[in-house]
């Protein structure tokens, strides 16, 4: 059973990840598709840029929704497959909340209904944490907003903030006495990992100098 609440869990999640609201909106707002506008990804900053705040707002609220969702439905599969609460360090199963997080951020940046592109998960992947390890989540969000307050780049931020995912897992993990740590900290190494190349254009451009600030229209 616990290998169908792991398959269903994943499945699941994928496919709720991979509503890309970016897209979604975009498409209803204003008829283009977000991937042809603006820096091609379908994400937060480039709907703030090229599709204005309202449209942003929504975006928002869809990204964070299914990603608080994802790990949501996680934790009643596994109770009813199982009758174990995955938040339970005893159980040996918290690494379920990861591999939630990790199926939708996956679905968020290759959307199978949207010819598996869409955006760069950093937005996803903290409104999950949030759920599954808030702690993390909330140090990670404070890294994000610090960086882009100070440097004005969204990207800094991001970057700093998938960098940081695994040590905030593990020192969390060790806390709690979590005996699957280490399972957390490769889940985690992978999924900051992922973030981080999918930032690979921003990086590119940070260096030569001409990445946009928050705030700078495309």
């Amino acid at each position: 059973m616990i290998v169908l609440a792991f398959a269903l869990t994943i499945v699941i999640a994928y496919f709720l990840g991979g509503v890309n609201s970016a897209i979604i909106v975009t498409k209803i707002r204003s008829g283009n598709d977000i991937r042809d506008v603006g820096s091609g990804n379908a994400g937060l900053t480039n709907t703030l840029r090229t599709q204005g705040k309202l449209s942003a707002l929504y975006v928002l609220i869809g990204d964070v929704s299914k990603g608080l969702l994802a790990v949501f439905i996680a934790k009643i599969i596994f109770y009813i497959f199982t009758g174990l609460n995955i938040a339970d360090v005893s159980n040996g199963l918290y690494y379920a909340h990861y591999v939630a997080v990790t199926a939708c951020t996956l679905g968020h940046i290759f959307p199978p209904l949207y010819s598996f592109k869409g955006g760069k998960g950093i937005l996803v992947t903290a409104s999950a944490l949030l759920v599954a390890e808030p702690f993390s989540a909330i140090i990670l969000i404070l890294i994000f907003i610090a960086l882009v307050s100070l440097t004005k780049y969204v990207s800094v931020g991001s970057l700093a903030a998938a960098f940081c995912l695994p040590i905030t897992t593990t020192l969390y993990s060790w806390a709690k006495g979590d005996q699957t740590l280490y399972t957390n900290l490769i889940i985690t190494v992978l999924l900051g990992g992922l973030v981080i190349f999918m930032h690979r254009g921003n990086i590119k451009r940070l260096i030569a100098g001409n990445e946009k600030k928050l705030g700078q229209k495309e």
